[in-house]
């Protein structure tokens, strides 16, 4: 008997560490739950991806977008429609091999099929149509969707959208478009990488590549600069570089320290598509006198090393999606600078959506304002934060029984026994 398959595309191991955590938070749940499941990852960086994969049972297979949209869609369609070659395509294509072995793809793309996105919408798309022309299962892991305003965007979400099996919705906000669209596939979840545990390995694997000590006195801010916000923000003749240096200057000469956290990365590159790093470096030599106050994660770290070192700071301010995930994960107070309704929703299920603006708003003094009133309404956000987790990521978790259910039927989570109650 065959091992149980899974796919997966829209996430990864390099680059996007919020890519990261969902997919190595599916590998940790779904082990723990199906004995002996092996998976594939459709890669958009697979060269990347294979430097860092570590897992024995996860296979890594080229689905750049070019190989993906062209290639990998074309073939899926003649599988659909030309029995007799379906022999030859599986032997002679991983990816279309891979998608017709597994039992569900899950497509965890953290934003799709939402209006102001058009752009993506073909990704979108080419993403989880293979998989629907060999009929495996669509499973499409915790996400925010919609709006559905845009003629081009609600035609295609309303052909394609009702297709997956499951819509996991991350939040109140895409629960109530999804149902405006009258999708009746949904569950109301929360982001996968709730789901994440560390290992105890990463304040060894931390240490090992910076002064730890540099959390043992004073205050430290995190700080998690985004370069999709500096393109908004830039783009109506803002100076976004300066607001962050401007902001850690505040940061610093309040007494407190700041950590400098780009939690996307792409390693030997400066293009900037899921790549923080170069302007987080742009950040840092704009300071002066203040780099002394300032830890500077200056390369790409597993997501679990990143966790641990945002865990270790007593506020919090992010731009990237999954470092407020990791922030509040680890019940760290959070000040949110967001540009669409993902970060809002994922907030009120802490009851603090209040902590969270639009990047329109952004300017130093407003942030300096509202972080400062974090500052100080930090013990009520931290009780906040300690009272939901248990709920949330009790969400996060059940897409994995979700998804154990589709690749072994009639699978149960194990229950207590009655000496372990």
């Amino acid at each position: 008997m065959n091992a149980p398959h899974v796919t997966v595309i829209g996430s990864a191991l390099s680059g996007n560490k919020g890519a990261s955590a969902m997919l190595e938070s599916s590998i940790q749940t779904l082990g723990e739950r199906i004995p002996g499941v092996r998976f594939t990852l459709l890669s958009m960086y697979p060269g990347e991806d294979r430097a860092q994969n570590h897992y024995p049972n996860l296979e890594i297979v080229d689905a750049t977008p070019r190989k993906l949209g062209v290639t990998i869609n074309s073939l899926a369609l003649l599988y659909r429609i030309l029995p007799p070659v379906r022999g030859t395509i599986r032997r002679r294509s991983k990816a279309i091999r891979a998608l017709v072995e597994s039992e569900v793809l899950l497509d965890q793309g953290g934003i799709t099929f939402t209006d102001g996105r058009e752009k993506f919408l073909l990704y979108n798309v080419a993403s989880i149509l293979p998989a629907i022309n060999v009929k495996t299962p669509v499973f499409k892991c915790a996400q925010a969707v919609g709006p559905f305003r845009n003629p081009i965007n609600r035609a295609v979400s309303k052909i394609f959208l009702p297709k997956a099996s499951t819509l996991v919705t991350r939040g109140r906000i895409t629960h109530g478009y999804a149902e405006g669209l009258g999708l009746t596939n949904l569950y109301a979840g929360a982001d996968y990488a709730f789901s994440l545990e560390l290992d105890g390995t990463e304040e060894a694997a931390a240490g090992a590549l910076f002064d730890l000590s540099f959390f043992d006195d004073g205050e430290v801010v995190g700080l998690s600069p985004s370069v999709v916000l500096q393109k908004k923000v830039d783009a109506r003749d803002g100076d976004y570089v300066g607001q962050m240096v401007a902001f850690i200057e505040h940061v610093v000469r309040s007494g407190r320290k700041v950590l400098l956290v780009p939690h996307s990365v792409r390693t030997g590159t400066d293009k900037t598509h899921n790549n923080d790093l170069p302007l987080c470096r742009e950040i840092f030599a704009r300071l002066g006198d203040e780099r002394s106050s300032v830890l500077f994660l200056d390369r790409e770290l597993p997501s679990q090393v990143l966790r641990y070192l945002i865990g270790r700071c007593d506020l919090f301010v992010a731009s990237r999606f999954h470092a407020m995930v990791s922030s509040l994960a680890m019940a760290v107070p959070t000040l949110v600078i967001g540009w669409s309704h993902k970060y809002r929703e994922v907030l009120e299920m802490f009851e603090l959506e209040d902590w969270a603006f639009g990047h329109d708003r952004l300017e130093p003094g407003y942030l300096v304002d509202r972080f400062e009133a974090l500052a100080d309404a930090r013990s009520d956000v931290q009780g906040r934060l300690v009272a939901h987790l248990p709920e949330v990521r009790a969400r996060s978790v059940a897409q994995a029984d979700l998804i154990a259910q589709v690749v072994v039927p009639g699978w149960k989570p194990a229950t207590q026994s009655e000496g372990d109650a």
